[in-house]
């Protein structure tokens, strides 16, 4: 296990048991209970900084935008707010958690689908950034908007690419399947119906190639598709843009560990493997697009250009963990091998954390590293079957389904019983994001490691009265 704790550097055991930025995690869940999601500040300064060299590496401004849907805590919006970092976010609950966290408008982009007035009228009356605008119609009612409100509304038009990426299919965003974006001639039109619009303004083009993207030529592609189009709205409606919005989707490694990797089902490999440096795709991307400006003519149009991204994932994934405790166990006899035709047993450990708290487990039967927080510095070859404690024969840590899309086994020492404390790694993106109180179950807490040292709760355990507490 030790190229984990090489390349995870906040992660290290010491007297055998994993500690998070040197706090003891075992401590730390006998203290606050479990399950509990723990946080490193300086993990997550550390991925906005790895992700901030990318301007390095272009000839323009860089606007990075962390995406609140990832994990939209106060404490760590506060976090990423004070790491100079800007914010994007997906509907009026984000925006107003994002104003509340202090952000300015200017430092606020608005993506989604399915727009309320009411959150149209919160963005043009904070002047944020840019509002991604998903559809012509979307358009039209920021303009009427925007003229009721009194204020010109700064808008980006969304576009749909059709590029595919290796990632799930869940988690592709720029392809005619997709909900997301309009088509590159319904935005060319919306740029010929609304380029003189005194209430718009058309400041950029976006896009977003979907999440855990695999493979770094993809954002080249999607680069050049974002000039082309600039240039063409220049050329048709005389549009200076001065944006343009790649997204995000850049990978974590959530397979770091050789000895899991090895026993990982090879069709999902590549995507839970996916290890690249953003700002080498970046870089490839830019440099295609000089070109393709210098072939154009068109270099102008580079000149006062902003790049923005949008990651959240890349920012917020390792830096969290969830500790969960072995609430009981049992044996339970499997088929007969081909070897000996005699039945084996299978060890079967329950915890407490279910999809209730990681539901991408369950919908996308997501990949997230287990270790023993107690015992991390011992050997991890005992297999196990891992379930968690919901009433559905899915909740489980393993490929129940048989399509080999998770391994058959978690690895943890020998001999694991009921209250030892574990560990799922990477999971601090889309987890409690995406928590429900399924079963009656509580919400877990939130402690975060800051930079000093210290463990700091930002949000406090449910309790019976939040069961019931929007009950009329």
């Amino acid at each position: 296990m030790a190229q984990l704790w090489e390349i995870e550097n906040f992660l290290d055991i010491r007297n055998e048991q994993l500690h998070i930025d040197g706090v003891n995690a075992t401590d730390l869940a006998h203290e606050r209970g479990t399950p509990l999601f723990v946080y490193s500040e300086k993990r997550i300064r550390h991925n906005i900084e790895r992700l901030r060299k990318s301007a390095e590496v272009i000839d323009c401004p860089l606007k990075l935008c962390y995406a609140a849907k990832a994990m939209s805590t106060m404490g760590i919006l506060h976090s990423v707010k004070e790491a100079a970092c800007d914010i994007e976010v997906n509907s009026g609950g984000e925006l107003w958690k994002a104003l509340e966290a202090g952000f300015a408008g200017e430092q606020i982009i608005f993506n989604g689908t399915s727009k309320e007035v009411w959150e149209l009228e919160m963005a043009i009356d904070n002047s944020i950034y840019a509002i991604q605008v998903d559809s012509i119609f979307e358009l039209s009612q920021i303009e009427e908007i925007a003229k009721r409100v009194g204020k010109k509304a700064w808008v980006s038009l969304r576009l749909v690419p059709e590029i595919e990426t290796g990632t799930h299919s869940g988690l592709q965003t720029a392809l005619l399947t997709s909900k997301f974006g309009m088509m590159p001639e319904e935005a060319f039109e919306a740029c010929r119906r609304y380029g003189e619009s005194r209430h718009l303004h058309i400041a950029g083009v976006h896009l977003h190639i979907g999440s855990q993207n695999p493979e770094p030529h993809a954002y080249e592609a999607a680069f050049t598709m974002l000039f082309e189009s600039m240039l063409r709205i220049y050329n048709e409606a005389g549009i200076s843009l001065q944006h343009i919005n790649l997204g995000g989707g850049f990978p974590v490694n959530y397979l770091r560990d050789a000895s899991q990797r090895s026993e990982f089902p090879s069709e999902q490999r590549e995507m839970f493997a996916a290890n690249f440096e953003p700002a080498e795709a970046i870089k490839q991307a830019w440099q295609g697009v000089k070109n393709l400006a210098a072939q154009s003519n068109a270099e102008h149009l580079l000149d006062g250009l902003t790049l923005l991204l949008e990651p959240g994932r890349s920012i917020i994934a390792d830096a969290g963990i969830c500790l969960t405790t072995v609430r009981n166990s049992k044996t339970r006899p499997v088929a007969p091998t081909a070897d000996n035709g005699h039945p084996t047993t299978d060890s079967w450990l329950l915890t407490d954390a279910g999809f209730n708290i990681l539901l991408s487990m369950e919908t996308y039967k997501w990949y997230y590293h287990l270790i023993s927080a107690e015992r991390s510095g011992e050997a991890h070859t005992a297999q196990y079957k891992l379930a968690g404690p919901l009433c559905d024969g899915g909740d489980v840590y393993f490929d129940h389904e048989g399509y080999g899309r998770l391994p058959e086994h978690r690895l943890l020492p020998e001999n694991v019983e009921p209250g030892e404390i574990l560990a799922l790694l990477n999971c601090g993106a889309y987890a409690l994001a995406q928590a429900s109180q399924y079963n009656g179950r509580f919400l877990p807490p939130v402690v975060l490691i800051k930079e000093n040292g210290s463990a700091e709760l930002i949000r406090r355990r449910e309790s019976f009265g939040d069961l019931v507490a929007s009950d009329l």
